[in-house]
């Protein structure tokens, strides 16, 4: 839990959640937090002992200990992006999410809605920006129309995202973009219901969650809205058996197609009765607030099910 990016706070929300769910008669469970100034396995008296990340060993009191498994709960840069993927892939050592090029695949809107389209999966009108790049307003509009979304390619938890009503404010909402990535995708802003739909491997089957409606009070679905109540979250979502057999078969499509593991969880929106993706995300939030641990428990999942699950998964892919 933790990681390098501006999602630090929550992942390690998610990865507190995590470990007080775990079954005790199943696992041991050591929680290793990874930050900027190192990474260390935090006690349950909350000191801090320095991980070994040449062999991702932890010696406590003398004993070396090494993992049979890491639960991810990481969202953003090390383990959302591939890099945590890569690393433990190279050490042999399972993991709950997915494999390092799907990790970094989904992280980057861009490039994932570009693989995705030859499928099927519809996405917004956009237009690419990377630093250094000339800004053409102008051109930027014609193109997408306004309003629009400025959002940094590679961020979570609607981190760098600006809604544009009006052509002087891009600009701005562009520089905001940067302060999170160096890489930006402008969208036209759809209007219609959003909903979020977690798809996971549960017991060996693809399964795919009740999908939540998300209703926002704010412009649209940001950190706000997210994570200090300013949106309701309606799990099962309000929509047509239309809508829900499109997003649902759009959402396992996509799953099915990047050969995705562990648990994933895709944002749509709907132009009338047509799912358009957003986003997909592979450490999607654990928090009591987060969407999916809803999804998992109208779908009559417990937490600690949906954990036991994703372990279980994970050690029986490395055999």
């Amino acid at each position: 839990m933790g990681g390098y990016s501006s999602e630090y706070e929550i992942s390690v929300k998610s990865g507190n959640v995590v470990y007080q769910n775990l079954d005790r008669s199943l696992f041991n469970p050591y929680r290793i937090l990874v930050a900027e100034e190192g990474w260390t396995y935090l006690d349950p008296q909350e000191k801090k002992h320095p991980v070994n990340r040449h062999d991702f060993s932890v010696t406590i009191r003398e004993e070396r200990v090494t993992f049979a498994c890491v639960f991810n709960a990481i969202h953003g840069t090390p383990g959302e992006d591939g890099y945590l993927q890569a690393y433990l892939a190279l050490l042999n050592i399972p993991h709950t999410s997915c494999n390092a090029y799907q990790a970094a695949l989904t992280f980057n809107k861009r490039d994932l809605l570009s693989v995705l389209k030859p499928y099927g999966v519809l996405s917004a009108t956009s237009y690419y920006l990377n630093l250094g790049d000339p800004i053409n307003v102008d051109k930027i509009i014609k193109k997408v129309g306004l309003p629009c979304f400025v959002k940094a390619n590679k961020a979570g938890s609607s981190f760098g995202i600006t809604k544009v009503h009006k052509k002087e404010h891009l600009k701005k909402a562009i520089t905001h973009a940067y302060k999170e990535d160096d890489e930006i995708i402008i969208e036209t802003a759809l209007n219609g219901i959003e909903v979020s739909v977690g798809v996971i491997k549960y017991k060996g089957e693809t399964k795919v969650l009740p999908i939540t409606e998300i209703v926002t009070e704010n412009d649209f679905f940001d950190y706000e809205a997210k994570y200090e109540g300013k949106s309701q979250e309606i799990t099962p979502a309000r929509i047509s058996k239309t809508q829900e057999k499109k997003v649902r078969a759009m959402a396992q499509l996509a799953y099915d197609t990047l050969k995705m593991k562990g648990f994933s969880r895709s944002e749509f929106i709907f132009v009338d009765d047509t799912p358009y993706m957003l986003e997909m995300n592979t450490t999607p939030g654990l928090t009591a607030e987060s969407i999916l641990p809803e999804q998992a428990r109208i779908a009559g999942i417990s937490l600690s099910a949906l954990f036991e699950s994703a372990i279980t998964e994970a050690l029986n892919e490395n055999e």
